[in-house]
């Protein structure tokens, strides 16, 4: 799942940490695509202050809500079905186009829980504006591998740039995914692959994603 859609699951958190812990594994490999921590190997060392095993749990959250949505048939049917239908849009781009819907499916997510005000978007970046930043810097340090200034710089552009908003416009979803794409292959869109992706997106929404709520319940349940 993508960052608003994990939010959803710690919308209603009263610590800050514990809503960035529930997003930081994918921040860190947003900043930088080497990084891969097996969490539990540090658990015994992250535990040093209230705040950092609040971002603990927010972590472990985060791999709990993964395994459970990628496993979901919600996501094997979704994921296949909008391959089929955008894998023409990107033949002649290096794209996986399984890739592909996997990663417009979760965007899709998180452009419903905005249009229907599922989640307060102004409060997830309130929440990572008000982090804890020394027991941040120190819990990154235990993970041993992280460069923390450069980290702390990217995230402080994640916060100003509240580019998860712009997921409200599909049309803006369109050139997010491809964004994301470049990071794997070497490519350029043109206006008109935009515009298809686009028009199969809208009818996904439309068409396919009705139940959308589904699948946050019964995560939820299990979770709990």
């Amino acid at each position: 799942m993508n960052f608003l859609s994990h939010f959803y699951f710690e919308r209603f958190a009263l610590d800050a940490e514990k809503v960035l812990g529930a997003l930081l594994p994918d921040l860190l490999k947003n900043a930088d695509k080497s990084y891969s921590f097996q969490i539990h190997k540090y658990e015994d060392r992250l535990h040093f202050h209230p705040k950092s095993i609040a971002l603990h749990e927010g972590w472990i959250r985060h791999v709990e809500v993964d395994k459970l949505f990628h496993s979901s048939d919600f996501f094997y049917t979704h994921s296949h079905t909008l391959r089929k239908q955008i894998e023409y849009t990107v033949q002649d781009l290096p794209i996986r186009a399984s890739f592909l819907a996997h990663v417009s499916l979760e965007l899709l997510l998180d452009h419903l829980l905005i249009k229907h005000s599922i989640v307060n978007v102004n409060r997830l970046y309130e929440h990572l504006a008000s982090i804890d930043r020394p027991v941040l810097a120190s819990f990154l340090k235990v993970l041993g591998s992280v460069d923390i200034g450069r980290f702390l710089s990217y995230y402080d552009g994640f916060i100003t740039s509240k580019y998860i908003m712009q997921y409200e416009d599909i049309s803006n979803i369109s050139h997010a995914l491809f964004s994301i794409c470049r990071r794997i292959w070497d490519f350029k869109e043109s206006e008109q692959h935009v515009v298809e992706l686009t028009n199969h997106l809208i009818n996904y929404e439309v068409n396919y994603l009705k139940n959308y709520k589904d699948i946050f319940l019964a995560i939820q349940d299990k979770i709990e």
